[in-house]
């Protein structure tokens, strides 16, 4: 006797209605109303990540579209509890009047023709037929244009269904003739609930964190999960352990990925280099051994600002104690610190040429990252008296206790960078140091030339084109300006003058707007003596006469050049060549 095909576990608890969709709950509501009330679409699209039941949607709303009984009563309707006629074959995609095609191998308006050509005859069978075109967004331009007629009025016996992971490729012409649904990934827990009642349905015995385990591996994909615990039950003959769940998936022990996680977060090189030695001997890839860490990080920031994320149910419960402890005694700015470095050092494992010593170089820039102080700890430090083998404050414990964690004030080791840095602090001043605003609270202007020179001092080059350009001067003493503003200024110029002025002398100015005309701003002023500059040169004989000898030519700048520097204007054959002139200053 033939014995009858074994079938995966994503194809047998394939959903048969909709109550059978988990994490849909949004979209299952909204056809539920729209079939209550008769508001039925001629057209959707369903988009989503591989796996979240796409093309599995698609073949139940053509069930409930179809949905007939034995006795020939029935309508369009969403409960499918007791199967229809038609139910069996259009779920195993056999029925003469559902269509599917794939558009990744049928991508031609040729394809797409051989479907418009059958649009106007009606179902053989069924209601209604529909037509369930699979990864849409790989048709071509022209394919997408032939549609569009069709789609937007096609026969009252035809429905469309379309299903793609790039709802972005799909053009908006043929979105605005489409109702839009989007099936999100399935969270952690509900997949992990999922999986548990396959396994009970299957007599399999596996462990909760087993299952926690192939739920984050899925990514919130319902196929990618099953098609792991399927894998998972043949691994383990019967009984999945999560150790077991682990080698086969390539990943480090959780345990191990904590425990690594304190070692680097301690500093303790050595420590961290054994533990991921040990999980990259049982099987576990450089890169997932890395993407662990990251992931560790990114759960103690969400337990560190959120408390509340301890208490997912897809945590084991070592996760949830030990994240709660890290994210205790982690600062945030040592876990971004480690995140940031870790993405990198994802990055740079996944391109080298021997992962496993690219990780091991990750991880000591992590754990020497460790001992390094924030800025502002470097600066308290700094401030301290006393010589760098002086006494130091005790620093707080590690996460696991031992050496230092990234809490500390000062690492225990003097850091060579900090005790440059000292060693620069204790260096004389110079003699004839140019006075600045911290250095000399009572700075004193004379003149605004002289604020203007502050603002270049200080390189704010904003406010010195502002202070040039938009300010025209009715009034200006130490402490006091009154200005008429010019031009396109800043409603707010008044205010940001008065606060740079307080940050750069140290004493509060009394800035003000008047209405009067004020002086030319500084750069009217600079233009004015730049034409009566050009204008005076212009007027000299001895240009007017070179002027004359090249027609056409043209003064576009004057300079004024030190008379020590200034080479003789004409030699002797010019100034012969050149008639008289009036006034020898030019």
């Amino acid at each position: 006797m033939s014995q009858t095909p074994y079938r995966v576990l994503a194809r047998k608890y394939r959903p048969q209605r909709f109550e059978d969709l988990i994490g849909q709950e949004p979209m299952v509501r909204t056809l539920r109303n729209a079939f209550a009330h008769g508001r039925i679409a001629q057209a959707w699209i369903l988009t989503g990540v591989r796996g979240v039941g796409k093309t599995t949607t698609a073949r139940i709303l053509a069930r409930a579209l179809n949905y007939e009984r034995e006795d020939g009563t029935g309508a369009p309707t969403v409960d499918l509890a007791t199967p229809g006629v038609h139910c069996e074959a259009i779920m195993e995609s056999r029925h003469v009047d559902v269509v599917e095609m794939d558009a990744a191998s049928h991508t031609g308006v040729a394809d797409v023709r051989q479907i418009l050509e059958t649009v106007h005859y009606a179902p053989v069978m069924a209601r209604t037929k529909v037509f369930i075109i699979d990864e849409v967004h790989m048709l071509s331009t022209s394919a997408f244009n032939a549609f569009l007629k069709t789609l937007e009025e096609p026969p009252p016996h035809v429905k469309f269904v379309f299903a793609t992971t790039e709802l972005r490729k799909v053009p908006v012409t043929v979105l605005s003739r489409c109702q839009s649904f989007s099936l999100r990934r399935v969270a952690a827990d509900e997949m992990t609930a999922h999986l548990k009642r396959i396994a009970d349905a299957e007599s399999v015995t596996i462990e909760d964190e087993a299952l926690a385990v192939i739920a984050r591996a899925s990514e919130g994909s319902v196929r990618d999960a099953l098609s792991l615990l399927d894998q998972a039950i043949a691994h383990g003959e019967g009984r999945v352990e999560a150790q077991a769940v682990r080698g086969m998936l390539g990943l480090a022990d959780r345990a191990g990925v904590l425990d690594l996680f304190d070692a680097v977060m301690r500093g303790d090189a050595a420590a961290a280099l054994d533990g991921f030695r040990a999980s990259h001997d049982a099987g576990a890839e450089p890169v997932a051994v890395l993407a662990d860490l990251a992931e560790t990080v990114h759960l103690v920031t969400r337990i560190k600002l959120a408390p509340k994320a301890a208490d997912d149910p897809a945590l084991s419960e070592g996760e949830r104690l030990r994240g709660r402890e890290f994210a205790g005694k982690l600062s945030m700015r040592a876990l971004s610190r480690a995140w940031q470095m870790l993405l990198k050092g994802i990055s740079e494992t996944q391109v080298a040429a021997k992962p496993a010593q690219a990780a091991d170089m990750v991880l000591v820039r992590l754990a020497y990252a460790a001992d390094l102080p924030t800025p502002d700890e470097a600066l308290r430090a700094l401030a301290q008296p006393g010589d760098d083998g002086g006494p130091r404050p005790t620093a707080p414990q590690g996460p696991s206790g031992g050496r230092p964690g990234p809490e500390a004030m000062a690492p225990a080791r003097s850091s060579p960078a900090l005790a440059a840095a000292r060693d620069f602090s204790r260096q004389p001043e110079p003699a004839q140091a140019p006075p600045t605003a911290e250095a000399s609270p009572t700075l004193v202007l004379q003149r605004f030339e002289d604020l203007v020179a502050l603002a270049a001092r200080h390189r704010d080059i904003l406010m010195q084109n502002a202070l040039t350009r938009h300010v025209r001067v009715v009034r200006f003493e130490d402490g006091r300006l009154e200005f008429a503003p010019a031009g396109d200024a800043a409603p707010d110029l008044a205010g940001e003058i008065s606060k740079k002025l307080q940050e750069w002398t140290g004493k509060r100015w009394m800035v003000s707007v008047t209405a009067g005309e004020g002086a030319p701003t500084l750069a009217e002023r600079a233009e004015a003596e730049e034409a009566a500059r050009l204008a005076g040169v212009q007027a000299h004989p001895h240009v007017r006469a070179i002027l004359e000898r090249a027609p056409g030519a043209t003064i576009v700048d004057v300079r004024v050049r030190d008379a020590e520097t200034a080479e003789p204007e004409l030699d002797d054959a010019a100034s012969a060549a050149l008639p008289p002139a009036e006034d020898d200053d030019l």
